[in-house]
């Protein structure tokens, strides 16, 4: 027996047991921080999982079966052109403008690639932080200057922060370069155009089904907003022509699949997601009854999916119960928040970095939260941090970065995003 084993053990026991023993049941705020954290998982679930973090786990699944090894460490490798890495992984990033948490998925997959450990940090922090749509968003609605210090910071931070994180844990990174000069190259086994085709049609699915709705009525952002879903079902007939093309499956089973999908269509013309689960099941269905690739696809889609919704869950259930939704408050009082963060000190500068790398923020969303702060007497510069710390990061989306990188990287990223976020913030506050 370990004594040093059973007492971790004991001790995780009796945590639990004085958590459920003090457990303030019945009082007003507890009780309505329980609702506010289910409130809020059920928001995820409507609004997240089956149209983001389903494309991405599949796009995640291309990655990793279809993209070669060799193709990523090439680009993304501890070995790469420095500056094309990173360049190509803020780009890559800022296309897909997603959130922290769909992120992950794609994050995970380049990493187990071989990614070097600098451009897949500029790539993870890019993606949910260099949204154009939210940065447009920022300049329209909470003025130029600060749309424009948000795009810089954002496109900085990313390169910064990946480029830091390489030089902490070098000694690793010489590791991984060694391993991958020594290792053989083994290139893809098929033409680029098609691993291309299929990866970007499922990125297209994944953008435009996700596509915001702009802050007013007119210009391109919402024309592409009415067209959403014809344009999504565009990048799907695209997908259908690639499981053909690439996958080999046959023509009359992708055809019979997609029947009762454009029947639902018709259907329920104004439920777009029915059709929308109804071409996923056919897309599982497809790779599921066909071995080979398509079958080693689905398998390697529905690992990440085993890996990253248990922590994304329970993440977002804990940051619902401390900090409650838009339309409720958590553990936290909303007042707190709002006194803490105004002026420009080093102190709001700091919380407000803090109070939006642990917040969920979904894509969009943070522009109506900060523009309630600032009426509230929130200063420019904590407005500028927790727009820096918050899109990238979330509680859950540390849980699952954690699994991904180990503790010890995830703190230091962290810490970075909060400190830069802090010292970014009262830098512009003074300007």
């Amino acid at each position: 027996m370990s004594w040093k084993q059973e007492g971790k053990i004991f001790a995780w026991i009796a945590a639990f047991f004085l958590a459920a023993w003090f457990m303030p049941v019945g009082t007003s705020r507890f009780d309505n921080a329980v609702l506010e954290a289910f409130a809020l998982l059920r928001w995820y679930a409507h609004e997240h999982v089956l149209l983001c973090l389903v494309p991405a786990f599949f796009i995640a699944g291309v990655i990793a079966v279809f993209v070669s090894q060799a193709s990523v460490v090439k680009y993304f490798g501890a070995n790469a052109v420095k500056w094309k890495s990173y360049l190509i992984a803020s780009v890559s990033g800022s296309v897909l403008a997603v959130c922290s948490c769909t992120i992950l998925p794609l994050f995970s997959s380049i990493h187990k690639r071989g990614a070097g450990l600098g451009p897949a940090i500029a790539f993870l922090y890019s993606g949910p932080a260099i949204n154009i749509l939210a940065i447009i968003l920022t300049a329209r609605i909470l003025g130029f200057e600060l749309g424009l210090a948000r795009v810089i910071g954002a496109v900085v931070f990313s390169i910064v922060i990946g480029l830091l994180m390489a030089l902490f844990f070098r000694k690793e990174e010489r590791e991984k370069a060694a391993a991958q000069l020594s290792a053989p190259v083994i290139e893809d086994g098929r033409p680029l155009w098609q691993t291309s085709l299929h990866f970007f049609a499922l990125v297209g699915v994944l953008v435009f089904a996700n596509w915001g709705k702009p802050g007013d009525d007119a210009g391109l952002f919402s024309l592409i907003y009415a067209w959403k879903w014809w344009i999504t079902a565009v990048f799907g007939l695209v997908v259908g022509y690639a499981l053909v093309r690439v996958l080999g499956m046959k023509p009359m089973h992708v055809l019979l699949a997609l029947v009762p999908v454009a029947v639902l269509s018709f259907v329920f013309p104004g439920q777009p997601l029915i059709p929308f689960v109804a071409a996923t099941a056919a897309l599982v269905l497809l790779t599921a009854r066909m071995p080979g690739e398509p079958r080693e696809w689905l398998y390697s889609s529905w690992g990440f999916a085993k890996q990253i919704l248990p922590l994304l869950a329970a993440g977002v259930l804990v940051a619902g119960l401390l900090l409650g939704t838009s339309g409720g408050e958590g553990l936290i009082p909303n007042n707190w928040v709002s006194s803490l963060v105004g002026g420009n000190s080093l102190g709001a500068n700091l919380f407000a970095s803090v109070f939006g790398a642990f917040m969920y923020f979904a894509t969009l969303t943070e522009v109506p939260i900060v523009q309630g702060l600032l009426a509230s007497g929130m200063g420019k510069g904590p407005a500028l941090a927790l727009l820096l710390a918050g899109p990238a990061l979330s509680l859950p989306n540390m849980l699952v970065i954690r699994s991904v990188m180990g503790t010890k990287k995830t703190v230091v990223f962290v810490s970075l995003v909060v400190v830069m976020a802090t010292v970014t913030g009262m830098l512009y506050g003074l300007v």
